[in-house]
């Protein structure tokens, strides 16, 4: 009888909220189960109150860094959880060692990994994730343990929770920045992380423009994190003329405040990324732009919350025709394809 099994997954938010589908399904093929999952310890509040992650087990930056205290983290976490399936979504050098010192335990778990030429030795069930969406990627994972319990559901929805009092805070708050909950509200993702991944700001403020010239009732609220990003978000705040449909005091400042953010909004519109994720993870409709090194088809899953996107031919970023590629998707083509989304809100 499975009681226990830990999910690997780490990473930054994106991967990390596309893995609560394969939580999910596992918890529902295996109900008397308990699910922990392993994540970096800055996205790990998205993910409490979860109904199907039991426990979510943190690594601090500190812990990662200093080898000895990963080890030594590691080694605790196996030896007193006594795991029967142990799930690991990356299969790097570092997350092996989950599996690697689980053998040295009295209660030996299940292995489940990614095929790697270096991971087999392991693991029981070394997976090709295959093709389709990560979320479908993923659910290979669940298809491994398949001998221990029918795989009840292969679940497409991810998602993540947010308590009624967290949506009536933000709701309050975003009333007084300026929001009117009686028009609707819209999340803009203007900027990015990596610089690589930022759609053309030029095209960005074209269709920003268009978008309120269409829309006069339209809110906007900027969706940025602190330093470049929130530079980016007020230079373009102050190109378009400082609108007053553009309500730049409401922020988020914290990862549970921005899912609660994203839950009082109506649409998302703007560069993909792990604000996208979220989005779609509580529900809120999406149209998002996709840079080169991004593949829509498998950073867009297909589930039962609409979403949309658009990019271009799939390359390096080390490939020359990279930022040609990214312009060609032009605030005409965006337009295009948004208008008739916006037009079924507005």
């Amino acid at each position: 009888m499975v009681k226990k099994i830990l999910v690997i997954r780490f990473r930054q938010i994106g991967d990390a909220i596309l893995s609560t589908a394969l939580c999910s399904s596992l918890k529902q093929s295996f109900p008397g189960a308990e699910v922990h999952l392993v994540l970096n310890a800055g996205i790990a509040p998205l993910f409490l109150s979860h109904p199907h992650i039991d426990k979510v087990i943190t690594f601090t930056g500190e812990e990662n860094k200093n080898i000895v205290k990963y080890i030594a983290k590691v080694w605790r976490v196996v030896r007193s959880e006594k795991y029967d399936v142990i799930v690991d979504m990356r299969s790097t050098t570092r997350t092996l060692l989950f599996p690697f010192l689980s053998l040295f335990s009295a209660h030996r778990p299940v292995r489940v990994g990614r095929k790697k030429w270096y991971s087999s030795f392991f693991q029981n069930h070394s997976v090709e994730p295959g093709a389709g969406s990560m979320v479908d990627k993923n659910q290979a994972y669940a298809d491994a343990l398949a001998s221990l319990a029918p795989i009840a559901k292969k679940v497409k929805d991810f998602s993540i929770s947010v308590t009624a009092a967290e949506l009536q805070a933000m709701r309050e708050k975003m009333e007084k920045g300026g929001v009117d909950f009686s028009a609707p509200v819209m999340l803009v993702g203007v900027t990015t992380k990596l610089l690589h991944k930022r759609w053309n700001m030029e095209y960005m403020r074209t269709t920003l423009r268009r978008i309120m010239e269409r829309y006069p009732k339209l809110q906007i609220i900027f969706n940025f994190a602190p330093g470049r990003e929130e530079q980016d978000a007020k230079q373009l705040f102050a190109e378009l003329g400082s609108p007053a449909a553009v309500k730049m005091e409401v922020e988020a400042r914290s990862l549970r405040e921005l899912a609660a953010l994203c839950a009082n909004c109506t649409f998302y519109f703007g560069n993909e990324g792990g604000s996208r994720h979220l989005v779609q993870a509580v529900g809120v409709p999406s149209y998002a732009i996709f840079s080169p090194s991004a593949n829509k088809n498998v950073w867009l899953p297909a589930n039962s919350v609409p979403a949309a996107g658009i990019g271009g031919r799939n390359l390096p970023l080390s490939s020359p025709d990279y930022y040609k590629e990214f312009d060609s998707i032009t605030p005409d083509v965006v337009c295009g394809e948004l208008f008739p989304l916006l037009d079924e809100l507005c």
